[in-house]
C-alpha cells in the first residue's frame, strides 16, 4: 500500500509540474543572458530556474554561494525522459562548448533537485575534456544539474527533467541484496577508445562497489569517495569527488586529449578508507 501511495504521489506531482513548467514557458521571458535572479520577478518561488523547480533557491544556496549562476545552452545535460530504472539512471554532462568559447571549466558540479542526497559529484577535469557520463540514483521525478564553474569563478548551469516512478535511493542494489558485493569490493576495469569525438580519446572505467546510500534500515552509508587518473609522472589527468546518489558498480565515462597517452594509474578510495590504485591499460 505504501508503494502504490508513493506511485501516486508522483503521478500527481508530476501533472502539476508540468503545468508550471508550461505557465512559465507561456511567460516569454529569455533566459539565456541573464542571471536567473535578475531575469524573474521576486515574486517567483523558483527565483528564475528556467525548469521551473521551486528547489532551486536552496540548491543554489547550498552548492553555490550568493553569488550569480548564469543558465547556458553551453552546458548541455542528457538524460532519458522517463527513467526505467530509477537505481541506474544515465546522465552524461558536456561543457566542452564553454571552454571552446574561453572559458577554461575548473570543476562540474552535479546536483539532484529532489533526491534525499542531491549532491551527486565533483568534476575536476584538469588536463582532460569537461564531459562525463555516469549513473546516478533517483528517489522521484527531478531536474538534474550541472553547476559549472569556470576558471575565472564563475557559475554556469544547465539540467534536464527526468520522470520517474522512484526509490532508486531507498533501495539496496543488487549485488548487496544477493551478497556478492564482499567478492568484488573495487575491483577496477578500464579500457580506452578511439576516435569517439573529435580530438580525444574515450577512458570507460568501472569500479565494483555497491555505493549503499545509508538510506536502507541496517545499511549504513559505504560510498566510493576519490578517484584519480594519474600519469606516468604521477600528475592528475582529471579528480572525481562521489557521493551517495552515483550507482552501484559505478561505469564512469572521460574524455581525455588525444595527444595525452602512456601509462595511467587510476587511485582512489572509500568512505571506510579501503583504497584502490590500479593499472589503466593504454
Amino acid at each position: 500500500m505504501n508503494a502504490l501511495n508513493h506511485v501516486w504521489r508522483s503521478a500527481f506531482w508530476q501533472v502539476g509540474e508540468r503545468l508550471r513548467r508550461r505557465q512559465l514557458l507561456g511567460a516569454g521571458v529569455l533566459m539565456g543572458a541573464l542571471p536567473w535572479h535578475m531575469a524573474w520577478g521576486a515574486g517567483d518561488p523558483t527565483e528564475g530556474d528556467p525548469l521551473g523547480s521551486t528547489q532551486w533557491p536552496d540548491i543554489q544556496r547550498a552548492f553555490v554561494g550568493a553569488g550569480p549562476v548564469r543558465f547556458s545552452g553551453q552546458v548541455s545535460v542528457k538524460g532519458p525522459a522517463f527513467a526505467d530504472d530509477a537505481l541506474n539512471v544515465p546522465v552524461m554532462v558536456d561543457a566542452r562548448a564553454l571552454a571552446s568559447a574561453g572559458a577554461a571549466v575548473a570543476r562540474i558540479r552535479v546536483v539532484v533537485d529532489r533526491n534525499p542526497i542531491r549532491h551527486v559529484l565533483d568534476y575536476e577535469p584538469l588536463l582532460s575534456l569537461p564531459v562525463l557520463a555516469f549513473r546516478l540514483r533517483l528517489e522521484q521525478a527531478s531536474p538534474v544539474r550541472a553547476l559549472v564553474q569556470t576558471q575565472d569563478g564563475r557559475w554556469h548551469a544547465g539540467g534536464t527533467w527526468v520522470q520517474a516512478a522512484g526509490g532508486g535511493c531507498t533501495v539496496p542494489g543488487a549485488t548487496r541484496a544477493d551478497g556478492s558485493w564482499s567478492q568484488t569490493l573495487n575491483q577496477v576495469q578500464a579500457r580506452f577508445f578511439s576516435s569517439v569525438l573529435e580530438g580525444s580519446r574515450r577512458l570507460r572505467v568501472r569500479i565494483m562497489h555497491p555505493m549503499d546510500t545509508g538510506l536502507v534500515a541496517g545499511i549504513p552509508a559505504f560510498h566510493l569517495e576519490q578517484l584519480e587518473l594519474l600519469d606516468a609522472t604521477d600528475r592528475p589527468c582529471w579528480r572525481l569527488v562521489l557521493h551517495e546518489p552515483v550507482s552501484e558498480n559505478p561505469l564512469i565515462t572521460f574524455e581525455l586529449p588525444r595527444q595525452l597517452t602512456g601509462h595511467f594509474r587510476l587511485v582512489g578510495r572509500d568512505n571506510n578508507g579501503n583504497r584502490i590504485d590500479a593499472a589503466v591499460p593504454a
